[in-house]
Order: C-alpha cells, then structure tokens, then sequence
C-alpha cells in the first residue's frame, strides 16, 4: 500500500489506475478550464492566522447539517457514473460515508441505483435530481427517493444545457461512454479496474434504463438522455418539485447573490455555492470567491454550503471562515475511490477530518462552530467590485 497523506497522493494514484476516458471526465472542465483551476488556486489566496497559548485539548469537529449530526462540515457531493471510477462506486462511497458519519448523495446520473445503494448502505442518503423534460420521469424518481428513505432532495440547478467539456468529446464519453478501439486497449492497461468491472453486474445508469419506457438498453440510455436536461427549468418548477417532496430541501448550483435570495424564497433548507466543479459556465467566478457576497445577501436565513475546489481540510475551513455553515467535496472523495475504491473513500475523509483538526487547532480554536472570520486573512479585493 503506497503511504498517503495527503488528497493529492490519491490524485496521482487515481489517474495511474482508471482508464483514460473516466479520468478525464474527473479531471477536466468546461471549454478553456479557466474555472476550474480558479476554484482550487483561489482558495491559496486566503491566509490562515496563527495563534497561541490557548487551551486546545477536548477539540469538538461535529456539527449539523440539514439538522443532522455530522462528524464534520463535509457532505460527499453528487457525482455522476461514479460506479466508472471504481466498480459499485456508489455503493462503496456511500459505505464509507455512513461508517464516517458524513452525508452521501447519489446522483441522477448514478451506475448504482436508488435501491442498489439503499440495500448495501446501513444509512439514509440524500438524493440529487436532475430535473428531466420527462415530468412522470422525475415525478417517479422523487417517489422512490422517498421509498429508499433518502433523507433530502438536491436539486441541481446548473445543467438545463451542457457545458462543452473537451476531454470528454475528444474521448467519445457520452452517457454511455462510446467503446472505441483506442478507449478499450487503454482499459486493457487497467487489469485492477477490469476485474472489478467483471465482477458486478452493474454497469448501466441503473436510475434510468428500466424505469422510462422504451429505454432498455444503452443505446436507448443514450438517445432519451441527450434530449432530457430540461432547458425551461425555472422557479415554478423548483417550486413544484419543493411541494413533491416534501421534506428536507437542497438547491444546488447557486453562484449569483439574487439567485441566492431568490433560492430561499423557493423553501431552500440549505443553497449550495457551486459552479458544477468548473464543468458549466467556464469564465465564472471561483466558488470561494462568490461565498461573501451570497452570504451577505442572504443572511442567516438558510444554511449555505460550498462546492467546487475543496482539496484539503484546511479548504473547509476557509470556506467556513468567509461564511458557509458546511461544506460538500466531489473530486477529493472520487480521487480516493478511483485510487483504491471504498478504503479510499475512508482515506480521503480521514485525510480531510486530519487537516481540519490540526488547523483548527493551530489557529488556536478547538469547536468547529466557533472558526470565522477571526481566524483568516483575506486579501482586500478578494471578493472584489466586479462590475
């Protein structure tokens, strides 16, 4: 077992691991990719205060989301074709989400489905939907979230229309991915990924294919999901979807303040500062960067968390400083299960839950809940007068 210690030594092993094409849709954003580098390098333009001589023993990193406990600010992130990445890879994610005590969320887009990681995972998860132009579609995938006992429902916001991602057009990854010659020698240099994709029989966006009529195989998969992203999504139908389901509500894709208010008038239990990871609108601010100002505009009426660029513990914290009350990480859990499945799942949040102990405490503070403002420096246009 290689040593690691930190999110990008799990990085390095999971590229070394999985084939090319299901890397690259990890590891790419949209057009020039000028947004999804911002989203980690911005976060290195905040300093950390150090300070001393203070009590710091019994050190407390629970807290809630949703009001549930959590063993810290940290929700794993709805990832599309994780089961890819590492054979059952929701289910593994999940697993080792629920032995943590962090939130999981399945995507729409899921290898695994809602009744697959229901039955392998001993806790509820969230799930987050893609809203479809198919309305009995989405209607029916909200009744069996609730069958599975899914404790929220995250709605994402930002994929009415795809965003150009070249790595994947160059690689013929399409839902399903196309088998080219090329794409299957480079699987062929894979023998740990082969194996474990032989072993299971989930291979297919099992959400989908034998729940819609007339799409039965990946072919079908293929010409339903091309034309489904629902481009007339607006705040009727987020209000529509709110009243389906009834319970705990996540609206996901949040990076403009008005949009932030107008989330909370929607019924939003918590909004999600997101830009897709850098996979939708390259150009747009770095999430870190958008956080102060939907902070300032909506307040403390609703739980506001940040996605998008989060590599280290000390990430989640900053994030927590500028104003989120919890945190969600998509590639630093994929990098640990691409690396080494369920074990790096575990690996990547004890890796997390390490960094924020260790800061924490070296900024001189020992509860989670008490780190703010007090604890960083932030450069004086950070957020900036963008106009």
């Amino acid at each position: 077992m290689p040593v690691i210690t930190c999110i990008e030594d799990l990085r390095q092993l999971h590229r070394a691991r999985a084939p090319r094409m299901f890397w690259d849709y990890c590891e790419s954003g949209s057009y020039s990719e000028q947004t999804f580098r911002d989203n980690s390098a911005d976060f290195a333009q905040i300093r950390l205060r150090q300070r001393v001589a203070r009590d710091l023993s019994e050190r407390v990193l629970e807290t809630q989301m949703l009001g549930q406990k959590v063993a810290m600010p940290v929700a794993l992130s709805p990832v599309g074709s994780t089961g890819m990445q590492s054979a059952d890879g929701e289910i593994k994610a999940a697993r080792a989400a629920a032995r943590f005590g962090v939130p999981f969320t399945l995507s729409t887009m899921s290898i695994c489905s809602l009744e697959d990681v229901h039955e392998a995972s001993p806790d509820p998860f969230w799930f987050q939907l893609y809203v479809m132009r198919d309305e009995g579609f989405t209607d029916a995938v909200i009744e069996r979230a609730r069958a599975v006992g899914c404790s929220a429902l995250v709605v994402t916001l930002d994929l009415q229309i795809i965003g150009q991602r070249h790595k994947d057009l160059k690689n013929g990854l399409s839902s399903p991915p196309r088998l080219t010659l090329p794409n299957i020698l480079n699987m062929m240099t894979k023998p740990r990924w082969c194996r474990g994709m032989l072993g299971t029989k989930r291979r297919t966006f099992r959400n989908i294919i034998g729940h819609v009529k007339g799409v039965g195989d990946l072919a079908s998969l293929n010409a339903w999901t091309n034309e489904q992203f629902e481009p007339r999504l607006d705040w009727s139908m987020v209000a529509r979807i709110r009243d389906k389901w009834g319970g705990k509500f996540v609206l996901k894709g949040i990076l403009d303040p008005d949009d932030a208010r107008m989330a909370v008038d929607a019924g939003a239990d918590a909004i999600v500062v997101s830009n897709h990871g850098g996979r939708q609108l390259d150009g747009a601010l770095s999430t870190i960067r958008a956080l102060p100002g939907i902070v300032e505009a909506v307040g403390g009426q609703t739980e506001i968390w940040l996605d998008s660029g989060i590599r280290s513990g000390q990430d989640v914290l900053k994030a927590l400083a500028l104003g989120a009350s919890g945190t969600m990480i998509g590639r630093a859990w994929l990098y640990g299960l691409g690396a080494m499945g369920e074990a790096g799942v575990s690996k990547a949040l004890d890796v997390i839950r390490n960094e924020i102990d260790i800061t924490m405490a070296l900024c001189g503070e020992r509860d989670i809940r008490d780190f703010g403002p007090q604890n960083v420096l932030v450069p004086k246009d950070f957020a900036g007068d963008w106009r």
